[in-house]
């Protein structure tokens, strides 16, 4: 009866969130209900929840987590400047005369928002409100124009630098060295957000490449999709919309990635760039600068939030044997670690249509990741695959997320199942590179190998 308990409790969880209570005292309630019957049934040890507070003192004092409230900073900043505005306008003329160039500049375009905001629901709604009247008015038709926009919002869960992959690497941090400690290794090795936001950054160009070599190959097959006109170029005010969020994002990763700030250092220097570039061009007062604390504010409160209650669930969840429950079953699945990472893969993938990147992140990943890093996957691959396959999740009809964002700001006579059908062959493509990144982990953990040593 008491292995019962743990799967009870999670899915105590999910059936709570599909009624619609919020995540963070979802996750906490539950597990103070369950701790509180298994102390008057006699099979729960009330002192484990003497360690809760020198739980949220850890949390309080992980310089890691200082980043989201930084980059949640920048996007927002950068999205108040309203610089993908002025970025879609110039691509679209330099890829203007090209098959497809308006939706090869949104691709473009998108990525670099998913690199300064981070958070798919702002890139699919800014992309969704600048872009899908123009893509239709040029004979778009709108299954492709849906979903080149709902696949390119999608690119915030992998090219950093993610709030994904911040929360991600912080937790797979942790789960790795309980992995180390339960082999035996009382001097475990380290993996950073910075190997993470690094190893993310091959798989994520080749999504990027992988949509425009697509919309490309489409737009030669497909009369649907005419010739963009040929607009002139004007050359200085495409590098003067270009580079400064370019020059911002390169500076960022690159200090991350050569060593020169850790991602918390990157993130405040990235808010503080984004404050300047947004005052530089007159799109910062103090009116605005007041809009732009509380958004993050709000965004900042729900990640700790739900952080907090994901801790007290793993807390008691640990305390009712959930970890030995785990790993017993994963254990004894057919194919060993294959079988195990193909099971957690598909349960992340389902889980998706109902939980955001945050809560599987802090509720799912705490408890499979120590099982599946002591089975031996590298923690760099395991975590750039969950995002790879959260992102496939939001995307996937009927409950994708990106979906319902992009339906609530799409006109009305964009049918639900235009959207539907035309992230089909995003997804399609999505899959097939993480087929590639099972077949060839290398995509993933190389050049953070390659840069350490």
């Amino acid at each position: 009866m008491m292995e019962l308990i743990p799967l009870l409790m999670f899915l105590a969880v999910c059936a709570a969130l599909m009624f619609g209570y919020p995540v963070a005292f979802t996750l906490g309630g539950t597990a103070l209900i369950a701790a509180g019957l298994g102390i008057v049934a006699g099979v729960f040890d009330a002192e484990l929840l003497r360690a809760f507070p020198d739980r949220l003192y850890g949390i309080m004092q992980n310089g890691t987590l200082m980043a989201v409230p930084l980059f949640v900073l920048m996007g927002v900043m950068l999205e108040r400047a309203r610089i993908a505005e002025e970025l879609l306008v110039n691509l679209a003329r330099v890829f203007s005369g090209i098959p497809a160039g308006m939706a090869v500049s949104v691709v473009v375009v998108g990525a670099l928002l998913a690199a300064s905001t981070g958070i798919v629901g702002a890139t699919v709604v800014t992309m969704g409100l600048m872009s899908l009247p123009t893509m239709l008015k040029r004979g778009y038709s709108p299954k492709l124009a849906t979903g080149t926009i709902c696949a390119t919002g999608t690119l915030g869960q992998i090219i950093p630098p993610s709030i994904a992959l911040v929360l991600l690497g912080d937790t797979l941090s942790n789960a790795y060295q309980q992995a180390q400690l339960s082999q035996g290794i009382f001097n475990p090795k380290p993996v950073s957000v910075g190997d993470l936001f690094v190893g993310a950054i091959i798989p994520g160009l080749l999504l990027v490449v992988a949509y425009i070599v697509y919309l490309l190959f489409i737009a030669r097959r497909e009369a649907a999709v005419t010739r963009d006109r040929h607009e002139e170029v004007e050359l200085l005010q495409t590098l003067k919309s270009l580079f400064p969020p370019i020059a911002l994002m390169l500076l960022v990763l690159g200090s991350i990635i050569t060593g020169a700030a850790t991602p918390t250092e990157a993130a405040a220097v990235g808010a503080l760039g984004a404050g300047i570039l947004a005052w530089g061009r007159g799109a910062l007062n103090w009116s605005r600068a007041g809009e732009v604390g509380q958004s993050t504010l709000q965004v900042t409160a729900m990640v700790f939030a739900i952080l907090i209650g994901a801790s007290l669930f793993s807390l008691v969840f640990r305390g009712f044997g959930g970890e030995e429950v785990v790993t017993h079953f994963f254990e004894s699945l057919p194919g060993g670690v294959v079988g195990a990472t193909l099971l957690v893969m598909l349960v992340i993938f389902l889980l998706g249509f109902i939980l955001d990147f945050i809560e599987i992140t802090f509720v799912v990943v705490p408890i499979v990741g120590p099982v599946l890093l002591a089975m031996g996957l590298d923690p760099v691959w395991l975590g750039v695959m969950i995002a790879l396959n959260l992102q496939t999740s939001f995307l996937t009809p009927p409950f994708g997320f990106a979906l319902f964002y992009l339906r609530g700001v799409a006109p009305a006579e964009v049918a639900t199942g235009a959207i539907y059908s035309g992230v089909v062959p995003f997804i399609a493509i999505q899959l097939l590179v993480m087929c590639l990144l099972a077949l060839w982990p290398s995509l993933a953990t190389w050049l953070p190998g390659f840069l350490a040593s």
